[in-house]
């Protein structure tokens, strides 16, 4: 097991997971080698990485900015927290000081769980660099949209609770309860482990 497995057991993608069910979390936590890796998984960093040549290129129009200086695939950790990711895009605006994260979705519906992704990525970098991070953009690649999203107190809060629940199963190892909705079981990768929803 590598030291961020240990230091930092949980990352942000894992957020946006176990929002969307805490199953999946709770199988990749307490059964990492059984995580089958689909075509979505794939499709969406190959879509990230392209999106970043594109990116370079482009004006910062679509965030509501006339400049501002990038950093791409930015590593950020927490230990408070047991955080770890990287996030797309990082943008600094000089005149201001206001620091602005992005993250690149393969997805034309920016739910919930992307919200609390972007708030733990927004939340890390503050911790390592020191910053304040008031919101961030949900950058659709199919749509070439970028949606705000504000860093607030209850994004937040809900992203605290969210990492102590992924906590306590991560230590107890106890599987929690299925999807709210169980039409989003139709297509996980995880469905022929949930014996009792299917």
């Amino acid at each position: 097991m590598l030291d961020d497995d240990l230091n930092f057991p949980i990352r942000v993608t894992d957020l946006k997971q176990w929002a969307y069910c805490p199953r999946i979390f709770y199988y990749q936590q307490c059964l990492p080698k059984v995580r089958p890796v689909t075509y979505k998984m794939k499709a969406g960093v190959e879509a990230g990485q392209a999106e970043e040549g594109r990116e370079e290129r482009r004006s910062l129009r679509a965030y509501g900015l006339t400049r501002g200086e990038r950093e791409f695939n930015v590593p950020v950790r927490s230990a408070r927290l047991g955080l770890r990711g990287e996030i797309d895009m990082v943008i600094s605006v000089p005149d201001s000081g206001e620091v602005i994260v992005v993250d690149y979705k393969l997805s034309t519906t920016l739910g919930a769980h992307f919200q609390l992704q972007l708030a733990a990525y927004a939340t890390l970098l503050e911790e390592m660099r020191g910053v304040s991070v008031r919101r961030g953009f949900l950058y659709s690649i199919p749509d070439r949209q970028a949606e705000e999203i504000r860093i607030d107190p209850r994004l937040r809060g809900k992203l605290l609770k969210a990492v102590e629940a992924m906590r306590r199963i991560g230590e107890r190892e106890e599987m929690p309860a299925p999807a709210d909705n169980l039409r989003k079981c139709v297509s996980c990768e995880f469905r022929r482990f949930c014996n009792d929803v299917l």
